[in-house]
């Protein structure tokens, strides 16, 4: 069929749900909803057989819903309503939530159902994004292909909703007020943890915080220390532990409400103010464990996003792991793997293009510790999605393995930059110069399927992240203790041995920074506008010229007004 995929940002979840509808054989367009007439603009030039909208904040236009099958894939068990329902599911501790497929009608989240997943609530409240990015997201990949299915069977007809019948659980909620985000420092830390997790990553919880009106992310259980609710008690690796009614709470990250202001590391937002506040233990983004021969350094970045000083602590970390007496080294990552240099970080830096050129020098270190690494044997375990320069950090390892509901973007030309973290050594010798050449430039994901099919991952595995995780230690310890170690281990160090008589990793990372001072310092491809935009998360103006572009070689012309836009 051709389908159309309308949507409010070209997201996880949104890629996840057009790369499982290619594969299965549909031709699929996709257009960022950016008005009401670019929508219908689309739909007329697509002219598709059924309209899916996985991650859609506006209202679909009468007109386009009349005259297309339009399915709307709504984050909510059948009958919720409303445009704030993870945040309540989270917030009111509900012990099951879902997904639901429903067509588009006047009334919002009111149509005929086509299909619906549920699936239990963690105990622990869950970050927003987590919670959207995780089981929300299986939930709507899986009602994607069924919709699709349905909507070529001719005698298919969906269900009316009714709210008698015993599977429509849910309810209208309004959306979530200011008021309903506020919360006081004097709260039990578990009641502040909730609060604020049912809105993170958007638009955080609603405190003050060493006086100042704060918006607070990143969330975690600190000690049961004593002390003033809202004072700061410690920092520790960009994070702050702030006093509450019951004990600590750790703060990852804060936005200061304050016009411009963005999205920072606790202790970086907040500056002078705990500057002198003492650091303590008890916080740590990297670990190191070790485990039958096998040890594992795991770090978990929040969105991804890694900084000069977070690159420069895995470095070192990862140079610790190298230096151990085991046979196998596990790169973990955590609910996202890596996006490569922390793009907020830099933005907010008194001199933002000195800070990327640390940041990226910085992340480079930490690619070598894994390509260079002669001694062990290294698995890559990517259990999150991955991006820019978060994917090619991994393809140093011997082993790749990447969890199959896992997306990656392997490519910087959407963000104006050239890249590093020796891609250019690293990805062609797994994928061929072609195939490197076309993920760069075409700038468009691919699903764990596709990463194994093109010899960008080893192997993919299924179940939850903490079964794929344990499954990626067995097979690491049956590599250490495989008896052809030996053979391996020996293979490894001939091939980098060879490779760098022929070229040095030196050598590639000199031509890549090369480019990329030019692409930093001169701005020649737009970085500047490009991590403005991304930062201040300005609208799109139109659909990404590289998704119109592939609109246009799937046979659909691009709508009057499209044009390049980065997301």
């Amino acid at each position: 069929m051709r389908i159309l995929l309308l949507c409010s940002s070209f997201n996880g979840l949104t890629q996840r749900a057009w790369l499982e509808l290619r594969r299965a054989g549909h031709d699929v367009s996709v257009e960022l909803a950016v008005s009401q007439e670019a929508m219908v603009e689309a739909a007329e030039l697509a002219k598709p057989d059924l309209i899916i909208c996985p991650f859609l904040k506006e209202r679909v236009p009468d007109g386009l819903w009349r005259a297309y099958r339009t399915v709307i894939i709504h984050p909510g068990p059948p009958g919720d309503r409303g445009p704030s329902s993870l945040d309540w599911a989270i917030a009111d501790a509900e012990p099951e939530w879902g997904v639901t497929a429903l067509q588009a009608v006047e009334e919002m989240d009111a149509g005929p159902i086509w299909g619906f997943r549920t699936f239990p609530m963690p105990a622990e409240p869950p970050r927003k994004s987590a919670l959207y990015n995780g089981p929300v997201a299986d939930a709507a990949v899986e009602l994607v292909a069924e919709v699709a299915a349905k909507a070529g069977e001719s005698s298919f007809v969906p269900e009316p909703l009714d709210y008698r019948s015993p599977e429509v659980r849910g309810r209208l909620r309004r959306a979530m007020r200011h008021s309903d985000r506020e919360f006081s420092w004097e709260e039990p830390t578990q009641d502040i943890v909730r609060r604020v997790r049912a809105a993170d990553g958007a638009p955080g919880g609603r405190a003050r915080l060493c006086d100042l009106p704060v918006r607070v992310f990143d969330v975690y259980r600190g000690p049961e220390l004593e002390g003033t609710p809202g004072q700061v008690a410690a920092r520790r690796e960009g994070a702050v532990l702030v006093h509450t009614g019951d004990g600590t709470v750790w703060v990852g990250h804060l936005r200061l409400e304050k016009e411009g202001a963005i999205k920072l590391p606790a202790a970086m937002a907040l500056g002078e103010l705990v500057a002198q506040v003492p650091e303590r233990s008890g916080y740590s983004e990297i670990t190191y464990d070790r485990s039958e021969g096998v040890g594992v350094v795991s770090f978990d970045f929040y969105n991804g996003a890694m900084s000069t000083d977070q690159c420069r602590r895995l470095a070192s970390a990862l140079r610790y792991a190298v230096a151990q007496d085991t046979r196998v080294l596990v790169v973990r990552g955590g609910e996202v793997f890596s996006n490569g240099i922390h793009l907020n970080v830099i933005d907010a830096a008194r001199h933002p293009e000195l800070e990327a050129w640390m940041n990226i020098n910085a992340i480079n270190a930490v690619c070598r510790e894994i390509a260079a690494c002669t001694t062990q044997l290294v698995v890559a375990s990517i259990g999150g999605n991955a991006g820019a320069g978060g994917v090619m950090m991994g393809l140093g390892a011997d082993r790749v393995i990447i969890r199959d509901s896992v997306v990656l973007n392997p490519h910087y030309r959407t963000m104006g930059l050239f890249g590093s973290e020796l891609w250019t050594y690293t990805l062609p010798r797994r994928v061929g110069a072609e195939r490197a050449r076309r993920l760069t430039q075409d700038a468009l994901p691919i699903g764990a399927a596709e990463a194994v099919e093109c010899g960008l991952a080893d192997r993919a595995l299924g179940g939850s992240r903490l079964d794929f995780e344990r499954r990626v230690l067995e097979y690491a310890e049956r590599l250490a203790a495989d008896p052809g170690y030996d053979r391996l281990l020996a293979g490894r160090r001939s091939v980098r041995e060879v490779d760098e008589r022929r070229k040095p990793l030196d050598a590639y990372r000199a031509e890549e920074l090369a480019e990329m001072s030019r692409d930093m310092f001169d701005d020649r491809s737009g970085f500047r506008e490009a991590r403005r935009a991304f930062v201040h998360k300005a609208k799109a103006q139109a659909t990404p010229e590289h998704l119109a572009r592939h609109r246009e070689l799937s046979g659909a012309s691009a709508p009057s007004g499209t044009g390049a836009s980065h997301m």
